[in-house]
């Protein structure tokens, strides 16, 4: 019976990895997602089709593309519709505060440090922590922490492939929780709010990156604690005792790298306080004239603020450590971490291309109005309905990993009808980044999947992609559940989700 279990889910786990690589590539299918949007938007506004404005109450029809107007839009549009792809400009200035932390190697450093300075008793929890907190530097989690945590539970006895499944369910499955914010808030939240102005413009503008930010924070702690009992409970002792050769010491830092560490705290310290007087001062600059600080040029600046709070503690490591001797050193770490998102930025003119004509077209705001009704009479709202949502996007996930390629085509559809059925926008990102982070482990087509493959072979050469899914499968349901139940708390409480960023959407 157990051999004709495992042969279904395997025969399953073939299924997903032979339909998700069958898909086009992210970028391929922007463009054709935008060109099925120029041909409906012929076919549906020679219909006729037209609805109320839920916001000013008057008539939107959809706009053709493929009219003398349209057509002319297209042409003139393409450039801008590049360059105002909303995370575009965000998402490459916070990297390059973060490609320097990185390539000096202070996020590396501070991750070993973290790690290696927790007793043996707490290392389960230290790594799943680790794994969560290293979102803050993008992807830089998946290369370190692995293949760290295996070591580190070899070197202790215990099983390593225990601890690279921890580190890892941190890393990917604890992708959208961290004590700060990250590019990951500063992304999405771009394309939330541009989703968020099809049904009100004057809504969107008070939004902020910070949206999450509250539900993120107690989200850390929970998931952590998740993460360990999962290892503990059930994936060590499943494993059962390691009975491979392979071993290696592990060595803690250097003294040049310690010295690094403390000065980059310093400098990230008096950073900090530097900040601080700019909001919390009477009549501060990044504070409102009326004096508020969660609609006030602060919460405006968050992006500039990330990539400066990235950056000099990146630059002063390198300096202490001798990675970086001169300023040629800082531009080359710059142009390197441009560089390595050139697929982001080709992504974001086809993805670009493929919003903008969805806004124009007004195909969203139509879209949203019958799709709230359609719900509405088939009575699947409240709880059902976000659970339903979730559902929904874990699944997609084990087709589509980019969280940002996937939220641009999600975003302007659900985004507004989850608004028509009194839901915000700041909302329904969290539902999706709960969604998006908790099947992340058990999707082949993930970018880091392979990676982790061969780091695990190092321990098991038999490992392959079902044995790791299948090893990474607990994970994955207990976030999923665990997480969904304390996001439907939270929306019985009625807490802020984060600054100025309520669970309802009232017009």
């Amino acid at each position: 019976m157990e051999q004709k279990r495992r042969g279904f889910f395997q025969k399953f786990l073939d299924r997903i990895e032979r339909v998700g690589n069958k898909l086009p590539h992210p970028i391929t299918l922007f463009a054709i997602l935008a060109v099925l949007v120029i041909v409906i938007s012929a076919i549906v506004s020679s219909t006729g089709l037209s609805v109320e404005h839920p916001g000013d109450g008057s008539e939107v029809t959809v706009n053709n593309l493929l009219d003398k107007e349209g057509i002319r839009y297209l042409f003139g549009s393409m450039v801008d519709n590049f360059i105002g792809f909303a995370p575009l400009g965000v998402v490459l200035a916070t990297m390059l505060g973060i490609g320097v932390a990185e390539r000096s190697g202070l996020i590396s450093a501070a991750l070993r440090g973290f790690v290696m300075s927790v007793p043996n008793f707490l290392i389960t929890g230290g790594l799943v922590f680790a794994g969560i907190m290293s979102s803050v530097a993008s992807d830089a989690g998946y290369v370190v922490l692995p293949p760290l945590g295996a070591l580190i539970f070899a070197a202790l006895g215990r099983h390593p492939l225990a601890g690279l499944a921890a580190a890892f369910a941190g890393v990917s499955a604890g992708f959208s929780a961290n004590l700060f914010l990250s590019g990951t808030d500063v992304m999405l939240a771009e394309i939330t709010t541009d989703a968020a102005s099809i049904i009100s413009p004057e809504y969107a503008e008070t939004m902020n990156v910070a949206m999450n930010y509250w539900f993120i924070i107690v989200s850390v702690f929970l998931l952590t604690f998740v993460g360990w009992f999962v290892t503990d409970k059930i994936v060590e002792p499943r494993l059962g005792e390691y009975k491979g050769e392979y071993r290696e010491d592990v060595t803690g830092l250097e003294k040049i790298e310690v010295k690094g560490l403390i000065w980059a705290g310093i400098s990230l310290l008096v950073s900090l306080i530097g900040f601080s007087l700019l909001v919390l001062l009477p009549d501060a600059p990044l504070r409102a004239d009326d004096g508020d600080i969660i609609q006030s040029p602060f919460m405006s600046s968050l992006v500039p603020i990330i990539m400066i709070l990235f950056f000099i503690p990146g630059l002063v490591y390198g300096i202490v450590t001798k990675e970086i001797k001169s300023d040629k050193d800082v531009a080359n770490q710059l142009s390197d971490t441009m560089a390595s998102m050139g697929m982001f930025i080709v992504l974001a003119f086809t993805a670009g291309q493929f919003v903008a004509y969805f806004k124009e077209t007004e195909l969203g705001l139509v879209l949203g109005v019958y799709g709230a009704e359609f719900l509405q009479e088939a009575n699947f709202t409240g709880i059902p309905l976000i659970i339903g949502f979730i559902l929904v996007v874990g699944f997609i996930n084990l087709f589509i990993g980019s969280a940002s390629a996937k939220w641009a085509m999600l975003a302007p559809v659900f985004v507004p009808i989850l608004m028509e059925l009194g839901y915000s926008p700041e909302m329904t990102q969290m539902a999706y980044r709960i969604a998006d982070s908790s099947t992340n482990i058990i999707t082949p087509l993930m970018t880091y999947f392979a990676i982790i493959i061969a780091f695990a072979q190092k321990y098991d050469k038999n490992m392959g992609i079902g044995t790791l899914i299948s090893v990474m499968f607990p994970y994955s349901m207990a976030y999923l559940v665990i997480w969904t139940l304390m996001l439907i708390v939270w929306m019985l409480t009625g807490i802020e989700l984060g600054p100025g960023s309520p669970i309802w959407y009232n017009p």
